[in-house]
């Protein structure tokens, strides 16, 4: 059985391709070897490459460093841009080490916008507008600052806090006039020095002279 297949076979070499088996077998081994050095050649540096980014990867994280009280434009540098700096961003004006989560906060991820700023207003309105990139929450409905919690809630439990954003807000008008009602009313409780105040002598000198201004 095995026989006859052998001799169909060597047929069918020489049908389809003009060639004896011994010259097709021994080209179809070139081409193999062939083909296994070129994969060797060119796919090894692509294993190396691979291996490479992947060890990149698995590199352990440098532990998280306290920043304390800064400010806006301070946290604007741990955008992911400068990759031997944390990558940081701000709820609520709390900061967060969000440096494991790079591949969708740093640069190219979905959310890479969000790095380096207090981004609030866009988590509650989940909004990639550069005009909801603030920490200003104030005309949010009910359902965004719920959205907006929900975040809060999922930092905390995932990342580090390293700080919070120096506040920079002016004193209020309400603070502004309080002061100045306070002042007036102190001036108002010092005596009036300059008065003439109406004392009994003066009254007794006014009442003799209308006195002598009759009797003449």
């Amino acid at each position: 059985m095995s026989l006859q297949l052998w001799e169909t076979l060597k047929e069918a070499i020489a049908a389809y391709t003009g060639l004896s088996p011994t010259t097709f077998f021994t080209m179809l081994a070139v081409l193999v070897a062939i083909y296994h050095v070129a994969s060797g050649l060119f796919g090894s540096s692509d294993n190396h490459q691979r291996a490479r980014s992947s060890e990149e990867e698995m590199q352990p994280l440098p532990p998280p460093v306290q920043l304390g009280e800064i400010t806006e434009e301070e946290l604007k540098q741990y955008d992911g841009s400068d990759s031997k700096k944390p990558l940081l961003m701000a709820i609520k004006g709390q900061i967060y080490d969000v440096s494991q989560s790079r591949m969708f906060y740093g640069p190219g991820g979905p959310y890479a916008l969000f790095a380096g700023k207090d981004a609030s207003r866009a988590l509650a309105k989940m909004s990639f507008e550069d005009k909801d990139l603030t920490g200003d929450i104030s005309g949010l409905g009910p359902f965004e600052l719920e959205a907006l919690q929900d975040w809060e809630y999922k930092f905390m439990s995932k990342y580090v806090k390293v700080g919070s954003i120096k506040s920079t807000a002016p004193a209020t008008e309400g603070e502004s006039t309080g002061e100045t009602a306070k002042a007036i009313d102190q001036d108002a409780a010092k005596p009036a020095e300059d008065i003439p105040s109406d004392s009994p002598a003066v009254k007794s000198e006014e009442t003799s002279s209308s006195a002598e201004a009759k009797q003449e």
